[in-house]
């Protein structure tokens, strides 16, 4: 006979809620011990690595093997460094520089200041192939747009991050890189034969697995190759069928967040949960948005009820729970054999020249590309203090409002008096050219921008006023995917390594990295 006495214990395994506040809640430290299998940490949650240390202890005390999960990507989306933007480049820097030992070496440590401060699982790599450049939601999240690129530094970064005894997480499967639709807003479309997918797609994430991730997250996309109906995080064709299957995926199947509208709008949080569970999802992720007690309890008691309905199988939920529970027991020996110990407060080590010592901003620099034009309108190095227009296109939601980026601050630190102003669309006014010129007489004008390929207004406005200033420097921290300008620096992403490595160029501070070479297949 079923011991249905076991299910709520079982339900609580397989969920990973978010929740508010720098120390545990009383609730989350109540839940570990009647059985909540893991929690995810979001940019709310951390204050600095001890703080973070501290608070993950104080999880451990009550559960010793609780998967503590972060999104953290290292690049334009961070939680991890929020508050200051990431020490690291991003995927797409990455990809452009195409070293593979170098990914590997950023992912591992990486992992090494993520297992220090006791965190268990990352939502990392991004395994997406960004096929499609308008889309709005991966962009320089991607290692690039070529399916064998993507594979390699894919593999690279797991290897790296697991080395450190943090279990890696390829996402979004079985891909969102072709897509012009967000999924945290409504369900894009992957309108791909099953040729095409196995041809792109899944190419990363079969490379991810060869390289032994231990998990994988589910993308809110609707592949009609696999199921018409259902979008792949409730979909037993592609989550069983296809990952388990045909790929031979035997780790832990964690869903992008349940809260998502892409699954919520039609089957509601609890709907979603069970319904992904059934699938052949092993834990769900919440809490983006509903960081909260009732919350986790209408998952659980919705899991619970499903099992008794008879909606759920039993097995399939007890699968998912010793899942949950092989890998909280692989990554507490890993981080015990690796070494991984609590932190304490510090500053990284600042050079007199301003340069932050570690691999992250080192990588940042060899990622940047400059392209010139051959009439000299342009210059590099600048001549003294110059005017910065970050230009402040919608917010890719995936990346936090709290995080800083540009190259105002920074260019400031090794130019001082340099000014900067921030415009979005709606700043410009009657005149545009007028409003991103005030303030730039006599000066070197840098102008940042975001995508320019996915905003007209942006492009539009940029152009008119290089006709005015055919001198300005054009800096694009987002896809370059269209180059304007004399003088064009490309920086891969917009991380905090990302700008101090293009205002180290502006100002002069050191050597323009070489041309790139064609990439290899």
């Amino acid at each position: 006979m079923p011991n249905h006495g076991e299910l709520p214990e079982l339900a609580a395994t397989v969920l990973q809620p978010g929740f508010a506040g720098a120390t545990a809640p009383d609730w989350v430290r109540r839940w570990l011990g009647e059985g909540l299998g893991g929690v995810a940490l979001f940019a709310r949650n951390v204050e600095s690595p001890a703080q973070v240390a501290a608070l993950t202890a104080q999880l451990r005390a009550e559960r010793p093997d609780v998967l503590v999960a972060i999104d953290e990507e290292a690049g334009d989306v961070t939680r991890f460094e929020s508050r200051l933007g990431s020490s690291r480049p991003g995927n797409l820097a990455l990809g452009a520089i195409d070293d593979v030992r170098l990914t590997e070496e950023v992912a591992h440590d990486l992992g090494c200041d993520l297992a220090n401060a006791g965190i268990t699982l990352d939502y990392a790599p991004d395994t997406d192939v960004n096929s499609n450049a308008a889309n709005p939601v991966i962009g320089v999240r991607a290692f690039g747009a070529e399916a064998q690129l993507v594979a390699r530094h894919s593999a690279a970064f797991v290897r790296g991050l697991q080395s450190a005894g943090v279990a890696a997480c390829a996402k979004h499967f079985p891909g969102h890189g072709d897509t012009s639709v967000d999924s945290h807003h409504d369900v894009p479309l992957i309108d791909r034969d099953r040729a095409q997918l196995e041809e792109c797609e899944l190419v990363p994430f079969r490379a991810a697995i060869a390289a032994g991730v231990r998990v994988v997250m589910t993308g809110h996309l609707l592949v009609p190759a696999y199921d018409a109906e259902l979008p792949a995080t409730l979909s037993r064709p592609i989550l069983t069928g296809l990952l388990r299957e045909e790929l031979g995926f035997d780790g832990l199947i964690v869903t992008d967040g349940i809260e998502m509208q892409a699954v919520r709008r039609r089957y509601g949080l609890a709907g979603a949960t069970v319904r992904a569970l059934a699938a052949g999802v092993d834990a769900i992720c919440v809490g983006g948005d509903h960081a909260d007690e009732q919350t986790a309890a209408l998952l659980r008691d919705a899991i619970v009820a499903a099992v008794r309905s008879g909606d759920l199988p039993e097995e399939r939920l007890r699968s998912a729970a010793a899942r949950v529970r092989s890998l909280g027991e692989w990554t507490t020996a890993t981080q015990t054999a690796t070494g991984a110990r609590a932190v304490a407060d510090s500053t990284p080590e600042v050079s007199v020249l301003g340069h932050t010592a570690s691999v992250g901003f080192d990588a940042a620099r060899r990622a940047v590309r400059v392209t010139a034009t051959a009439d000299g309108a342009g210059q590099l190095p600048v001549d003294g203090p110059a005017h910065v227009v970050e230009f402040a296109p919608p917010r890719n939601i995936a990346i936090g409002a709290e995080t800083p980026w540009g190259l105002g601050a920074p260019l400031d630190d090794l130019l001082p008096g340099t000014t900067s102003v921030r415009l979005t669309e709606d700043d410009l006014g009657a005149d545009p050219v007028a409003t991103v010129l005030d303030g730039s007489a006599g000066r070197p004008l840098v102008l940042v921008v975001r995508d320019v390929h996915r905003h007209a207004w942006l492009a539009d406005v940029l152009g008119a006023v290089l006709v005015r200033r055919p001198d300005a420097i054009v800096v694009e921290m987002g896809v370059p995917e269209t180059v304007l300008g004399a003088v064009h620096i490309a920086t891969y992403g917009a991380t905090r390594a990302c700008g101090q490595a293009a205002a180290e160029l502006i100002a002069g501070t050191r050597v323009p990295a070489p041309a790139p070479q064609p990439l290899a297949a």
